[in-house]
Formats: C-alpha cells, structure tokens, sequence
C-alpha cells in the first residue's frame, strides 16, 4: 500500500492537525456491503477486488479449485454451501483512495457479526435484486446502518436479468424504507437486452465504447425515462446522503461487470471519510494525533497451517505504526505492536503504518476481544458493540471424554470470536452454548471438528432464554443462592440468568423488582 510504504516525518504526527495527516485520512473510505442472501453481495464484492487489483481473478460463487480460492470467503462451510458466514476485510486502492471493505456476512443467522461490523464502517452498499426488490434481510441491515446514521449507496444488481421497472423499484426504496432516493445511473435495456448504464450527472454511456443508435429502442426509452427522472426526483444532496436521508441508486450487473466503476467513482467522490466515534467519556475525532483503535471482530485459524488468532481493529484517530507500544484499556497492561496486518482477500501485508478509517489485523493469543479499546496513552473505551441475548440454547455432548480440556479451551476461543456465546453454568453442568441462528451451531460443529480436531454433538436443555442481571451485589448474591441451578456466567464473568419459558422470564422479574434483567449487553458493559 502506498501510505504504508511511505513514511511521514516524526514532526508531523506530533502536529495535531499535520496536513499529511490529514490528508492521509480524508483519503481512507470504509465500507460495508448490506444485502439479502443471494442478491449478489459475494459477486459484487469480487468485482470491486478486481477493480480495485486486490484479486486478478473473479470466480462465481460456485467456482471450483484454483479460481475458488481468489474468493474471500475461505471457511469450508462456506465453500461448500456457496454462502458467507463470516466478516472478511480487504484493503485495497483505487481512484486514489484506500478503501477497506468489510464484507459481511449475508445469512441471518449471524446478524450479531454484522452488526458489530457495521460498528467499524462509515458507509455501507446496499445491494438489491431487480427483480426481488427490498427484502427481510436487507430491511433489518438497513435499520441497523439508520441507527447509526450510517450513509447509504444503493446498487441495484441483475439488472441483465428480469427485474422490475426502475421506477417501481426506487418508490418501493423509497416507501419501504422511508429513504429518499435520487439515481445516479440509469439501465439501458432491461433483462436480455441490458446493455449498460447512463451516467445522469456526467451525462455519458456506460461502458465506454457502447454505441447504440437513437432509433434503437432501449435509447428510445432512456430518453423518455430521463424525462420522467428529471421531473419526479430529486438530484443528490451530499448532505442529506452524509446524514442518512437519501441514498443514491446505481443500476448495473455485477456479474457481467456493469456498474461496478460507477459504484467505487462515486465513493471515491463523495463517500464518507473516517467518522467520529463515540468512547463512554467524549467523542474522539479522526484526525486526533494520538492512536485510537477498536477491536470489532477476533478471526482464529484463517491459516490452520498457522493457528494463528487475529484480532480486527478499526483505526480510529490518528496514526498507527508498526512497533509502537499500544495501551490496552481494558487490562491496563501494554503492549508493543510488532506485526499488523493489512488484508487483500486472503492475501496478508505486514502494515508499517495505518491511519484512521484503516482496518489493521493484529495478531495476538488470546489477550484481545471484541469490544476492546487501544489507545497510545488515554483510557478510553469506544462504545457500541453489543451482545444480543440469543435465541437457542444448546448443551454441548462431548464424543470423547478425553478432549474435555481442550473442548473447554476451543469454546473459549470460538466464543471470544463471537462465533457462539458461552455460558458456565454455576451448579457445575456441562457448558452452555447460546446462538441466534441453527447454522451457528452447524459451524460451531464444523470448526471443533476441523480445527481442534473434537467432536460433538448438542442436547437439548430446559431453558430457552438468557438474560444478563444488574443490581445490588448483596441482593444479587441472594438471587444466586436461590437460583443455582438456573445461573450461569457468560465469558465475562457476567451473571446470566437462564429461563425456561417467557411465563418464567416475567414471573422472576416481579419477584425480584430490584434487579434487572437485559437482553442486550454492551461488550465489557451491562446495558442498564
């Protein structure tokens, strides 16, 4: 990368507001992409790699040997099902920008993963099937990105497919999810005849070199629905976009590579540099001199040859270099910073310099977890990265008796990943394992099995519900008493309370009016 190849002079990262610096970081573009399972997130993203040089090759979902495997998606279960099931980041350039790209995953089962991903970007695409139009998943990403003001573009993908008219689709944006829209391209042809795109603010065809007569009809109906665009929408506003009001809407094919340009030419325009993030104290800005980072996301055995354990942190001020020694808020110990990592699909590059809005990879055993704050001196800790209480609970069946110590340690990691949530159980049971969705636990299986090399099965268990107490200590340790056999501690060390039914869940609540009981935990932190 060019700004980790190029060193800035010691005075300047002194300066608190160094123009390199600065520069630097109104350069760096940190986006998600948001969509329903199979609107063409995984194609869309492997264009942008190419556009972008960070992959040579662009592999369909379901490619086979050497061409699968410039693919970012790399567990096995992935591959095998042709679905993404975890974050991948990826840094690459283009237009002169450095944009880091966190693809994220698209089942709903794993919504806790996106949602905390979306605590690291500053914009997201949101990808949509023309001929499926808003759907439940995309719906729920979306209100995520509005609950944190979360800029949006829209690409309107398979528009070489049937698809709906263009005008149905942007009211049904429009009305479904209370978002204005104003397009910046327009199809030209729908389905077998999509020949590509016009650029309504440049005023040029897409792709270059695309030379289709007047009298053609596809040019004839471009025409009259430029007319109707014109009148009825309105033109883009960078300020309602930066706000999270209006999005603009880019019409293409991912597949057959049409858009995708248009897409990264207008992120780099006007996509959103490093934003401001809150810490439980004050907001920290990103052009701050002193370090800032938040880790969102922990990744173990991306190489199996390696065991390696990586730790995924958002740059949130100011600069990170290679060596420096980072203070670790959470533990209050320090430590030094030898070997970050930039991501280019699966492809790594030691990092000698980040800046924030970059997305760095640390690599650690176990002395990171999400939630984390590192700072160069202050104590801070960024705010807004959640657990959710889960919705199944599992007991874990050991196969082998004698893999018990190394179940417990794989548990443990895989929990500090966020892969599932783990519960301990006070009366001393078997652990317990809480998720969202089914395909956690069939991951959960796959990852024991072939990483750790344990096998397992799950049980079913009496409970069906996880709840995180506050309250009094003297009043809580009374509750724990009479309640052993229903608490557990989640991996915090956090009191759990489990319950076996809503009936249950209500019935103690007002019982014991003076504690609380929440469904949502914010990492190190109880929300009350």
């Amino acid at each position: 990368m060019t700004d980790a190849q190029t060193s800035i002079d010691s005075q300047d990262t002194a300066a608190s507001s160094s123009p390199a610096i600065r520069d630097a970081i109104a350069r760096r573009r940190t986006f998600a992409i948001i969509s329903h399972p199979d609107a063409g997130k995984t194609t869309l993203t492997e264009r942008i790699l190419r556009a972008g040089g960070a992959i040579q090759l662009a592999g369909n979902v379901r490619a086979k040997g050497e061409r699968r495997r410039t693919r970012s998606d790399w567990m096995g279960i992935e591959r095998d099902r042709g679905i993404s099931v975890v974050t991948s980041v990826m840094t690459f350039e283009y237009g002169g920008c450095v944009f880091n790209l966190l693809d994220t995953p698209g089942h709903e089962d794993f919504s806790e993963d996106t949602y905390r991903t979306l605590t690291a970007v500053d914009s997201a695409v949101m990808v949509i099937d023309a001929a499926k139009g808003i759907e439940d998943r995309t719906r729920k990403l979306f209100e995520i990105c509005r609950m944190r003001d979360i800029p949006i573009v829209t690409f309107i993908n398979k528009m070489d497919r049937e698809a709906q008219d263009p005008f149905a689709l942007l009211d049904e944006i429009s009305s479904s999810l209370a978002l204005d829209t104003t397009p910046a391209t327009w199809p030209i042809g729908r389905a077998a005849t999509f020949a590509g795109t016009y650029d309504l603010r440049k005023k040029i065809v897409r792709p270059a070199g695309l030379n289709l007569e007047q009298s053609d009809p596809r040019m004839v109906q471009l025409g009259e629905d430029l007319e109707l665009v014109e009148a009825a929408l309105p033109e883009f506003d960078k300020e309602s976009f930066d706000a999270g009001h209006l999005t603009p809407v880019f019409f293409g094919s991912a597949m057959k590579e049409i858009g995708v340009t248009d897409l990264l030419d207008a992120l780099v325009e006007f996509g959103p540099p490093p934003r401001d993030q809150a810490t439980e104290t004050r907001v920290v800005k990103a052009d701050e001199p002193e370090m800032t980072a938040l880790v969102f996301k922990i990744q173990a055995n991306m190489d199996p040859n390696h065991r390696d354990r990586i730790a995924f942190a958002r740059i949130c001020s100011g600069r990170l270099s290679r060596g420096m020694r980072l203070h670790h808020t959470r533990t209050g110990k320090n430590f030094a910073l030898h070997t970050p990592q930039f991501f280019f699909a699966r492809d790594r590059q030691l990092a000698e310099e980040a800046f924030a809005g970059d997305v760095v990879g640390i690599p650690n055993h176990g002395t990171l977890r999400i939630g984390d704050t590192l700072t160069e001196n202050e104590a801070l800790r960024f705010t807004g990265v959640p657990h959710f209480a889960p919705e199944i609970l599992r007991r874990v069946r050991l196969d082998d008796a004698m893999k018990a110590k190394k179940l417990r340690q794989a548990l443990t990691e895989l929990a500090e990943e966020g892969v599932v949530q783990l519960f301990r159980p006070m009366d001393g049971a078997q652990p317990i394992v809480g998720v969202v969705g089914t395909l956690q636990l069939d991951v959960l299986q796959a990852r024991l099995k072939g990483e750790y090399g344990v096998s397992i099965g799950f049980d079913s268990t009496p409970f069906s519900l996880a709840r995180w107490i506050t309250g009094d200590r003297a009043k809580l340790e009374i509750f724990a008493e009479m309640n052993r056999s229903s608490l557990a501690e989640d991996l915090d060390g956090d009191p759990v309370y489990l319950a076996s039914s809503n009936f249950m869940m209500r019935r103690t609540e007002e019982m014991n009016p003076d504690l609380k009981f929440h469904d949502i935990k914010q990492i190190g932190l109880v929300i009350k």
